[in-house]
This record gives C-alpha cells, sequence and structure tokens, in this order.
C-alpha cells in the first residue's frame, strides 16, 4: 500500500481554503498512486487554539458540508484521507479530533485526542477511546501529536493487530519527536509510522515540515524535506 503524507502551511481560520489544499493534495496524490493520504493536526483551521477558543464558527460537525470538496475529491480519487480539526462531541467543548473519509466519501472513524497539550486543554475536550479503522484489509491506528508521548497508546494499537500508525502532528524544528518519539514507537511495536506535518507560522511555533514515514525497524522510509509544500509517498510492505 503507498501512503502520501503531507505538509501544507494552512491559513489560519479559512476552512474553505484549507480544504480546497486538501482536496487538491488528495487528488495529486492518489494520481501518484496513493490510497491513503494523512494531514496534520488541525490542518482544517491551522493550529490556532486561541482563534478557535473564541470562534464558535470554527467547530465543525462530523457531517460538515464544509468538507465536501475533501469527501468529493476521496470519491473521485479513490483513496482515504486523514484530516484534523475541532470537531463537536457531546460535551460543551470541541474535540482535536481526526476524521477518516473513505474512498466512497463516508466517514470510516473520528479519533479525539487523548492527551492534550498546554492551551488545548483550556480549548477542547479528550478523548476517551483510541482510533481504529481497517482498509484494504490493513489495520490502523490513529494518534495526535502529543499523544505519541504515550507508549501506551502505540503499544494498545499493535496488540490490536494495527500495522501502521498515523501521527496528524504540528512540530516545530526544535522538537525532538522526529528523533525520539516516531522512530522508537515504530521499533518498539513493529509499526510503520506515518507523520502529517505543518509548514508556517502558528500558534505553537513555526511548522518544520518533515512529513513522511518510519519502518517498523525505525528507519525513515520517506521524508518530505523542511520547506517543500506538498506530499511524500511511502509504500508500506503489509
Amino acid at each position: 500500500m503507498i501512503v502520501a503524507a503531507t505538509q501544507f502551511a494552512p491559513v489560519a481560520g479559512d476552512i474553505e481554503a484549507n480544504v480546497r489544499t486538501a482536496a487538491e493534495l488528495i487528488r495529486a496524490a492518489a494520481a501518484d498512486g496513493a490510497r491513503l493520504v494523512v494531514f496534520a493536526e488541525l490542518a482544517l483551521t491551522g493550529y490556532e487554539p486561541t482563534l478557535i477558543r473564541d470562534t464558535p464558527g470554527l467547530v465543525l460537525s462530523e457531517d460538515d458540508a464544509r468538507l465536501e470538496p475533501i469527501r468529493e475529491a476521496c470519491r473521485a480519487a479513490g483513496a482515504a484521507a486523514v484530516v484534523n480539526g475541532p470537531v463537536r462531541t457531546a460535551r460543551t467543548r470541541p474535540g482535536v479530533t481526526t476524521l477518516v473519509i473513505g474512498p466512497d466519501g463516508s466517514l470510516l472513524t473520528r479519533y479525539d485526542k487523548q492527551h492534550l497539550y498546554g492551551i488545548e486543554q483550556e480549548v477542547f475536550s479528550p478523548g476517551t477511546a483510541d482510533g481504529r479503522f481497517t482498509l484494504d484489509g490493513v489495520r490502523f491506528a490513529t494518534a495526535t501529536c502529543y499523544d505519541n508521548r504515550f507508549p501506551e497508546l502505540a503499544e494498545r494499537a499493535a496488540a490490536d493487530g494495527c500495522a501502521v500508525c498515523l501521527a496528524s502532528s504540528v512540530l516545530s524544528a526544535d522538537n525532538d519527536s522526529f528523533e525520539k518519539v516516531y522512530p522508537t514507537r515504530a521499533r518498539d511495536f513493529g509499526l510503520y509510522v506515518v507523520l502529517g506535518n505543518v509548514l508556517g507560522r502558528n500558534e505553537d511555533g513555526v511548522g518544520a515540515g518533515g512529513a513522511g514515514a518510519w519502518g517498523p525497524d525505525g528507519e525513515r522510509i520517506a521524508d518530505a524535506g523542511p520547506d517543500r509544500p506538498g506530499f511524500v509517498l511511502a509504500e508500506l510492505n503489509i
């Protein structure tokens, strides 16, 4: 299976613009053979917790009409997409939510980030369940940025028959996750780890790119580089 890991600079608070970019990347990556396309944490709004807190209209629903271009791109391209944004929950606050859109445009699963970091704790509600879905017979786990600091998530994923962990993140250049977290999770639990990251300035700093993947031995198998928007393909031998 070929998976695309993406990186771009989201426009702060502009869901329509970010959805257009995501849809374009889905179509382009699928044209190059990708069956699954992975995006960064809060790619739909930009990583802007304060702006999300102060702008209720930025909170999405699972079936939000603003996401239709992504669903249509998945249907047209025959690819699935892992997108992340603020999505309503049954509680007062939204989640930092991964929505996995299938090749037919349907919702395969949602996952709400369980381990909130810093100001996120004032804006969002934490999730309480692990994220799982199956595509072409392959079982995937989802984790969002700070989640990956907690090895028990990857341990549970491996025990549950997952072969791949999809990490939607927002990482700056000084973040040690590139060296100490993602390759370690891959190696310790025999997983492929696929990272979607951001470029550009956001509320956390400046996105460092480096979207890509690690193999089950912990070695890098794909790297989009530090500054070029777009995607990189990773072939998963599963």
